[in-house]
């Protein structure tokens, strides 16, 4: 699915464990109307992180009303086992954690193979040296900027220094690849990230909040840039 033009160069991928499940389509719709770039998808198993979110079955809802890429984030443990599964049921981009599987090579390898977009992630505690034997193979590594599980938690700062040594690992040995944030990004850790060297924002209850429209938020997150 080819990616869609943005100004600027930064990409916004709401959340959609934020959302409203009762109307998920329809807010899925209001995002991309507004302008979202891909949809970000929190797939949570209650082992790796403390909270069970979605699974395949939403993955192939959305898939039959997404207009762009789908962000799927694996949040689980052995990722490696459900791999075809996920690109099967219509995942565009795949995320698996460092520190679910001793086979992250492996995990991306096999992403790769089946088409998709490979990712690499790491919790806030996890040296960033996890990322230099894959970054080469890489198409998105995402920073998790808060203690991954819950949506709705406040930016750790200290995540800005990870994310500029970060996106210096990734201009010396693959420019190409995106570097993504996730977790307690607003108006204003937004344009933090931004600076830092961020290329993609994952944003859940900055967009999906009931305070504003979707529309709004997201051209607040924008202006916020």
């Amino acid at each position: 699915m080819p990616e869609p033009a943005t100004s600027p160069r930064i990409r916004i991928a709401p959340s959609i464990l934020a959302a409203d499940f009762a109307r998920l389509g329809e807010q899925v719709r209001e995002a991309e109307d507004a302008g979202a770039d891909w949809i970000h998808v929190d797939v949570m198993d209650g082992r790796f992180v403390p909270n069970i979110s979605m699974g395949l079955v939403v993955v192939e809802a959305l898939k039959r009303v997404a207009r762009v890429p789908l962000d799927v984030h694996l949040m689980i443990v052995e990722p490696e086992r459900y791999l075809e599964d996920f690109a099967r049921a219509g995942a565009d981009h795949l995320t698996v954690h460092a520190e679910a599987t001793p086979h992250a090579h492996r995990a991306v390898q096999r992403i790769r193979e089946l088409g998709l977009k490979a990712g690499l992630a790491v919790n806030p505690g996890t040296p960033l040296g996890f990322f230099k034997p894959l970054l080469p193979d890489l198409d998105v590594a995402l920073l998790m900027t808060v203690n991954p599980g819950f949506g709705g938690q406040s930016f750790i700062a200290g995540s800005l220094p990870r994310l500029r040594l970060l996106r210096q690992m990734a201009d010396e040995m693959n420019p190409a690849c995106l570097i993504e944030v996730d977790g307690g990004i607003n108006r204003e850790t937004a344009r933090q990230c931004a600076e830092a060297g961020a290329q993609v924002l994952v944003a859940g209850s900055s967009v999906f909040n009931g305070k504003a429209s979707v529309a709004h938020n997201l051209q607040a997150l924008r202006e916020g840039l």
